[in-house]
């Protein structure tokens, strides 16, 4: 299979609905969750490349409580989570 032309390949931040699809996947059922990520995403959602979009979503495949031991530094990353990108994003979520 031949990869897509790069002139065909939507990026994330050209897409209004894929914006707010991360919005909404971001949206959780603790609230110090939803807070932490809503912050983040005012601030830094604008400025957000489509690698550190891939490891913020797999952080938001976690369950609540485990993404909030990851947020509070209980927890560290593994399996799928152990990848440069997924690491970026918890460590400035963290900062956040």
């Amino acid at each position: 299979m031949l990869p897509p032309d790069a002139d065909t390949v939507v990026r994330h931040q050209d897409d209004p609905a894929r914006r707010r699809r991360l919005r909404w996947r971001s949206r959780r059922g603790l609230l110090e969750n939803d807070l932490v990520l809503t912050r983040f995403l005012d601030a830094n959602e604008a400025t957000l490349t489509d690698e550190e979009v891939g490891g913020l979503v797999r952080l938001l495949d976690l369950s609540d409580n485990a993404l909030m031991d990851l947020l509070l530094g209980r927890s560290e990353p593994d399996g799928d989570l152990d990848d440069p990108h997924a690491r970026r994003m918890l460590a400035r979520l963290r900062a956040a």
